[in-house]
This record gives C-alpha cells, sequence and structure tokens, in this order.
C-alpha cells in the first residue's frame, strides 16, 4: 500500500508541475529563479532519455510502455519488506507512469527544470551540461540511487526463518527414569 501512495503522489506532484510549465512557462519560454545557473525552461522532449530519437513517437511511447511493465514486473516479484525497497520501486514507478502518461496523451514529454552548469566548447564539441527535466526524471533517478546505495538491503535474499515447532500439541510422555541395574539381579 506504502508504494501505492508514494507512487500516486509522484504522478499527482508530476503531472501538475507539468500542467503549471505548459501554463506558465510555454507562452514565455523560461524564468530564471538564480541567475543563469537555475532556470525553468519549457522544452517537449520527443525521444528517449537526454532527448535521444529512437524511431519516432509510437516507438519511444511502446518502448516506454514495455519497459515500465517489465521493471514492474521485476521489483514486484522482489517482494521485499523494507523502506530502501518500497521507496526505490514507488520513485522509479512514479517517475515511469508520469513521463508515460505525457509520451500516450501529448507524444512528448514535458521538461522544464534547468540547471545550467556549464555551456561552451570541448575541442570542437559544444556542450551544456545538465540537460533539462522534470519531476519524473528526478523520482526516477532518486530510485535509481536508492538502489545503488542501498543495494544489499534491496538484493540480498532476506534470511528464511523456520517457524518453531508448536509443541502444545504433541503428547505428553512421563520421563523415564534409570533404574539401577545392580538391584534388579537375582542372586544364585
Amino acid at each position: 500500500m506504502q508504494i501505492i501512495l508514494i507512487t500516486i503522489a509522484i504522478v499527482l506532484a508530476d503531472q501538475l508541475t507539468k500542467y503549471w510549465a505548459k501554463q506558465t512557462l510555454q507562452p514565455i519560454g523560461q524564468i530564471s529563479l538564480i541567475g543563469d545557473w537555475l532556470k525553468f525552461t519549457f522544452t517537449e522532449n520527443t525521444g528517449i532519455a537526454f532527448g535521444i530519437e529512437l524511431g519516432g513517437q509510437k516507438v519511444v511511447t511502446a518502448l516506454s510502455i514495455l519497459a515500465t511493465i517489465g521493471i514492474s514486473i521485476y521489483l514486484y516479484s522482489l517482494r521485499r519488506n523494507n523502506i530502501y525497497y518500497k521507496l526505490a520501486f514507488a520513485c522509479i514507478l512514479g517517475g515511469a507512469i508520469g513521463n508515460l502518461i505525457d509520451r500516450a496523451l501529448y507524444g512528448s514529454v514535458v521538461d522544464f527544470i534547468y540547471f545550467d552548469l556549464y555551456r561552451g566548447y570541448v575541442g570542437s564539441y559544444y556542450l551544456a551540461l545538465w540537460p533539462v527535466f522534470n519531476i519524473a526524471d528526478v523520482a526516477i533517478s532518486t530510485g535509481v540511487g536508492i538502489m545503488f546505495v542501498w543495494y544489499k538491503r534491496i538484493f540480498e535474499p532476506e534470511p528464511l526463518t523456520e517457524p518453531s515447532p508448536d509443541l502444545s500439541s504433541l503428547p505428553s510422555s512421563e520421563p523415564v527414569s534409570k533404574t539401577d541395574s545392580s538391584s534388579n539381579t537375582s542372586s544364585v
């Protein structure tokens, strides 16, 4: 139940912030928060991670659906009962569903958080560090980070504990007393 509640909260936060970005940022382009370093910039990403194009909208949406189902089945099959597992699973699932909703309904994912850490040339290549991302991307990255940091607590097999036998249902027996062997001998 905790996984479902966290997942729903992430999807709602993601979709509400994307709605805000469409309504507020799309008409004006961007809002500078901390100079040129942190901005809200409206962008629509039709590709997969980091804007990589792969076979068009239908292929990307189909791959997103398959990946979401596959990851969900795998994580569900683990069924660990610890907070690290539940939080990681909920973050990844919530983020995947949030971006999947965008792909299925609009054909692209709305991104709007932009950290402008570096813009410039490295050799002959132009490099802009940190792509534009959204709450769903943060949730997915957080979930994967939790898995890396608490790997052993999430993926190590849980110890099997054997139930204690219920001795109350066994018939009671009287203790056997040992007798002295010299007392039972007959003398001739």
